[in-house]
């Protein structure tokens, strides 16, 4: 997108066209307005068209053009914090509300999926989250069991069956999610866009906000050619946020995560490495990922930005690790390459916000973004359409904090990740 093949690499190349769109010009009116064309903002416009509210939608660049399109694809249940964890951090209430919307979300992405028949790879065969060591089992030992206590469809694997499902001896066990799988994540957000569209809502693209006014009840939220005024706005641009929202980037520290993706490997080399063609990430602390796409290509990722000295750090690491892992797979080809930004809370929860009367969003997703942000998209429009009281929503309203030091964490991410990987995987 905008001319940059490490925006969205492999999935701008495969995913089916966007919808067509125009630039917001001149004035218009609706019930709602929503600032960001992602997973959250276009969950939200097809929610709400669906029960007649008059929508529309303004994104900045392009339909996925942030975190939603530049994603693993991974549709994960639940968030990094533990089962167990979350009533300590939000309150019993809270904490048993998140858990189980959060645990059930991948179920409406396959959902939507069916319903509208959106073209994106869709594959809900699970996902294998993968333990380095004694400590990862110890981990995911402890993660499997609160699951398993709250009914999940989870499986603690040994090392031998996890050899035997990933392709690797490099780990010492993993746990199998049924709830999960993977998707395309553009083509997906492309047919959430698609299928709002053919609801009712109104798209408008290369349309920033460049700001917003109340007047009475209403909002006026401005872009550069034109206005829409409105009763209430949703702000879902999450990581990607610029003003006049900037308190919700202030409150996240960007962790930079890049994809390769090689080119299809051999049906032989396809049956050795994922043969059941879960999605995986291991429980390392700058974790890897990979999962096929359709044809094949194995999209392999981890933390890192690929820009100046990072580009060739992360792509000989990536080489280096693939074949310490899969030593059969020998000197892969990579068909493209591309990188995007996580939004960071302090405590690896996401966030609702009253920005202001009728102002409202969810943020902080931690690298979740494919089930939460639908899933809090469907929120949003239940709660806008009177269904849900905000006292009944899933987090509680907060104020956004901003994250002290946020740019130098930043940059020591970046750096760090890139020292990290200069020396990592060494054959």
């Amino acid at each position: 997108m905008q001319n940059d093949p490490r925006s969205h690499g492999l999935w701008e190349m495969t995913a089916p066209p966007a919808p067509a769109t125009e630039t917001l010009t001149g004035a218009t009116e609706a019930d709602v307005v929503i600032v960001g064309g992602g997973f959250t903002g276009f969950s939200a416009a097809l929610h709400l068209a669906e029960r007649g509210t008059k929508v529309v939608l303004l994104e900045g660049k392009e339909i996925g053009f942030g975190g939603s399109g530049r994603n693993v694809g991974l549709v994960n249940a639940g968030m990094w914090v533990m089962p167990d964890d979350l009533p300590g951090v939000l309150g019993d209430l809270y904490g048993g509300r998140l858990l189980d919307l959060l645990g059930n979300a991948p179920r409406l992405v396959f959902e939507l999926v069916q319903k509208h028949a959106i073209d994106c790879e869709i594959n809900p065969v699970g996902t294998l989250h993968c333990a380095v060591g004694k400590s990862g089992l110890e981990e995911l030992q402890a993660r499997a069991e609160q699951w398993a206590r709250r009914g999940a469809p989870v499986r603690l694997l040994d090392a031998a069956e996890t050899a035997r499902r990933v392709g690797t001896s490099a780990y010492t066990g993993s746990l199998l999610d049924m709830r999960a799988g993977t998707i395309q994540p553009l083509a997906y957000v492309r047919g959430l866009a698609r299928a709002a569209i053919a609801a009712g809502a109104r798209v408008y693209t290369a349309s920033p906000v460049t700001g917003a006014e109340q007047s009475g009840r209403r909002w006026t939220v401005k872009t550069d050619r034109g206005s829409v005024t409105a009763d209430w706005v949703i702000v879902a641009t999450n990581a990607y946020t610029v003003a006049p929202w900037a308190e919700v980037r202030a409150e996240l520290v960007h962790l930079p995560y890049f994809n390769f993706a090689t080119k299809p490997l051999s049906p032989a080399m396809q049956a050795k490495i994922l043969p059941g063609r879960e999605g995986a990430w291991d429980t390392e602390e700058i974790l890897s990922s990979y999962r096929y796409d359709r044809l094949g290509r194995l999209v392999f990722g981890s933390v890192g930005a690929l820009r100046g000295t990072g580009t060739a750090i992360h792509k000989a690491w990536a080489r280096r690790a693939l074949k310490k892992l899969f030593p059969e797979i020998g000197d892969v080809e990579f068909e493209a390459e591309w990188y995007g930004k996580i939004g960071m809370t302090a405590d690896n929860l996401p966030r609702f916000h009253r920005l202001a009367q009728n102002v409202i969003g969810f943020s902080g997703y931690n690298g979740r973004g494919i089930a939460p942000g639908t899933v809090f998209g469907r929120v949003l429009a239940q709660h806008i359409s009177g269904e849900i009281a905000e006292k009944d929503l899933p987090l509680p309203v907060t104020d956004p904090v901003a994250q002290s030091f946020r740019p130098i964490r930043e940059g020591y991410y970046e750096v760090g990740a890139q020292l990290a990987h200069l020396v990592q995987a060494r054959i």
